[in-house]
C-alpha cells in the first residue's frame, strides 16, 4: 500500500511573503499578532483570507466566515492565482528564527491508512488524544471547501535517512522570507518522484519495522506531529464522501487524500519540549504527600518528575511506565488533587516558568521529563496516544505556515 504519494500541488502567482501565514491555531491569546498580520497582508491574495484565526473565533460568526472563505478560495481558482504542479512532491528547507534548518517533503497521505482510535494498528497514528468535539467545525469547512491548505506535519522514524537520501532537487518553486519572525523557506520539485515514493514505501517493509521495533505486528510507519485534528476531520470527510461513490472511484477520489509535510523525527531542527502542569488556586499543603502516595507503586529507577510548591522541590523516580503513561498518570493525579483541594490545572512551557508559578501561594506543579525522540513511536505503539498537551514541537514562530494548496473536490 502506497501511503505517501505525489500530489497535484498548487502554488500562488503572487507576493509569497504576504500569501504565507502561520497556522490558525497559533497565538490564540495574542490578538495583536493577528492584527499585525492583517496589516501586512491588506487586500493581497493570502491564506489569511482562506481561514479564521482561533484568536478571532469569538469576534466573528463562524458560519458566515466559512461561506466567505470558500468563496475566496473559488475566486482565487477562477482568477488564475494558482499554478498547479501535477503529480509532484516538493522538497523544502525551512530556516527557523534560530538558524536551524528543518527539512520536509510535501505530498499527500492516504487517509485509508490513518486512524486515531485507541488500540488501532493503522500505519499512520495520532500521537496525542483526539478531542471529538473539535472535529465537526473542521469537517463542515472541509465539506464545502474547494481547496485544502494544510499546516499538517507528519513524522517518519528514519534514523538511516532513507527517504531524504532519495531526493534529487529539480526546479526551485519558491524562496522567500516568512512574515512575523517565521524565518525563511525554500522549495524545489523532486526530480525523481518514483524513487522517493519507493523510499517512503520501504519504511513500511516488515523487515525494516522488525529491525526497528522488534516486531512489525503493531508498528507505526508515520506518526502525527502537528495538525492531528485537521487530519482527523479530513478522514471523517472522506468517510462521508466514500459512501456516495462506487468502489471503482475510491482510489482516485481527491477527498481520499490529505496534503501534508513529511518530516524526519531525527532532524536536528526538531526539538521536543515538555509541557508542565501547574495547579492554581489550590491547597498546596498536601501536594507532596498525596503525590508520593499516588505514585507509590511506580517508585523506582527510571525517569524522574519534580514536585514543586512554595515549600521547595522534591524529585520522584518513576519506573515501569512509558513516557506517555507517565504524562497521563501525572494528569490523572492533578485532576484528582483539584477535585479534593480545589483549583484548576494549566499547562506551562519552560522549566523556570513552571517552578516560579508553582512556588506561588496556593499553587503546586509537576515538572515533567524531556522526551527523547526515539520514545515517541515506541510509546504510542505500547500505550497509545499521549494525553492532550503532553509536549510541544518548537515555538509558535516555528510552526508550519500555510503555503501549498490542493483541490479536494
Amino acid at each position: 500500500m502506497k501511503i505517501f504519494k505525489p500530489a497535484d500541488i498548487m502554488l500562488p502567482n503572487c507576493d509569497m511573503h504576504r500569501w504565507s501565514v502561520v497556522a490558525c491555531d497559533q497565538f490564540t491569546s495574542e490578538p495583536e499578532y493577528w492584527q499585525q498580520v492583517r496589516s501586512i497582508v491588506g487586500d493581497a491574495p493570502s491564506t489569511l483570507h482562506m481561514m479564521l484565526p482561533e484568536a478571532e473565533l469569538g469576534l466573528k460568526d463562524p458560519e458566515a466566515e466559512s461561506v466567505k472563505i470558500n468563496a475566496t478560495m473559488q475566486r482565487y481558482i477562477d482568477e488564475g492565482v494558482f499554478k498547479t504542479y501535477p503529480d509532484s512532491y516538493i522538497y523544502l528547507e525551512r530556516t527557523l528564527k534560530n538558524g536551524a534548518v528543518r527539512r520536509g517533503i510535501m505530498g499527500m497521505f492516504d487517509l485509508e491508512a490513518y486512524d486515531w482510535a485507541e488500540g488501532t494498528h493503522s500505519p499512520i497514528r495520532a500521537t496525542e488524544h483526539t478531542v471529538e468535539d473539535r472535529l465537526p467545525p473542521r469537517i463542515r469547512i472541509r465539506r464545502n471547501a474547494p481547496l485544502e491548505m494544510p499546516h499538517i506535519m507528519i513524522f517518519m522514524d528514519d534514523a538511516d535517512n532513507i527517504v531524504f537520501s532519495s531526493v534529487t532537487k529539480g526546479e526551485k518553486v519558491y524562496d522567500f522570507e516568512l512574515m512575523q519572525d517565521g524565518g525563511s523557506i525554500t522549495g524545489w520539485l523532486v526530480a525523481d518522484t518514483e524513487k522517493l515514493a519507493k523510499a517512503a514505501e520501504k519504511l513500511g517493509d516488515e523487515a525494516v519495522l522488525q529491525r526497528k521495533y522488534g516486531s512489525a505486528d503493531n508498528a507505526i510507519v508515520f506518526a502525527m506531529g502537528d495538525g492531528n485534528h485537521s487530519l482527523a476531520a479530513a478522514k471523517r470527510h472522506w468517510e462521508e464522501v466514500k459512501k456516495t461513490l462506487p468502489e471503482s472511484e475510491y482510489e482516485t477520489a481527491p477527498a481520499r487524500y490529505a496534503l501534508a509535510e513529511l518530516v524526519n523525527i531525527h532532524d536536528d531542527a526538531i526539538t521536543f519540549e515538555p509541557i508542565h502542569k501547574v495547579i492554581f488556586d489550590t491547597e498546596a499543603e498536601m501536594f507532596f504527600a498525596e503525590a508520593k502516595a499516588f505514585f507509590a507503586d511506580n517508585i523506582g529507577e527510571g525517569r524522574s518528575i519534580d514536585l514543586v510548591t512554595g515549600e521547595g522541590i522534591e524529585r520522584l523516580n518513576i519506573s515501569g511506565l512509558t513516557i506517555g503513561e507517565l504524562i497521563g498518570k501525572c494528569e490523572d493525579f492533578c485532576k484528582a488533587y483539584t477535585e479534593r483541594h480545589g483549583g484548576y490545572i494549566d499547562y506551562i512551557h519552560g522549566d523556570c516558568e513552571c517552578v516560579e508559578m508553582s512556588q506561588r501561594f496556593g499553587c503546586a506543579g509537576i515538572l515533567l521529563p524531556r522526551m527523547e525522540k526515539s520514545e515517541l513511536f515506541s510509546s504510542v505503539m505500547k500505550s497509545g496516544p499521549f494525553p492532550k498537551k503532553s509536549f510541544s514541537i518548537g515555538h509558535g514562530n516555528d510552526k508550519r505556515y500555510y503555503l501549498e494548496c490542493r483541490e479536494i473536490r
